[in-house]
């Protein structure tokens, strides 16, 4: 119940961004750094890339794809722009989580964790926190 409800409620929060393509790594890449300046123009966003740099030329056509892609906005300053994203980096964790969960644990919360427990150790910390979250899963589905 819990993971078709997950799934589910995940599914509506992304509808927006499932109209758009699967980024490419490069989108990616562009993306993740655009979240983090929430406004830039190209070059500014290419001094904020790890090397090596790509050219300004090469930045600023996939920032041109993402704009089609409806993923960023910008406003125009001569013939400069200064890009800024319309989706949120939330939203966008949101869609590959779906799209993952979707196609490597057939939409299944249990299988997703199951898998990461198998894969990595998880600290003492982190066990006592995801215990605390269950018991307040258990109460709301209760009602408590």
């Amino acid at each position: 119940m819990i993971c078709s409800t997950s799934y589910l409620v995940l599914s509506i929060l992304n509808q927006k961004v499932m109209k758009t393509k699967d980024l490419t790594k490069a989108e990616e890449q562009l993306m993740q750094v655009l979240w983090k300046m929430q406004k830039a123009f190209v070059k500014e966003m290419v001094e904020h890339m790890p090397e090596p740099k790509p050219v300004q030329s090469s930045v600023s056509t996939i920032m041109r794809v993402l704009e089609a892609k409806g993923l960023v906005g910008y406003d125009a300053f001569g013939k400069s722009h200064r890009y800024y994203p319309l989706i949120s980096r939330e939203e966008y964790k949101r869609y590959r989580l779906v799209k993952l969960m979707g196609n490597y644990f057939d939409n299944s919360v249990q299988k997703l964790f199951s898998f990461f427990m198998d894969e990595h150790a998880v600290p003492k910390e982190d066990v006592k926190e995801i215990e605390e979250m269950l018991h307040r899963l258990k109460n709301q589905q209760t009602g408590k």
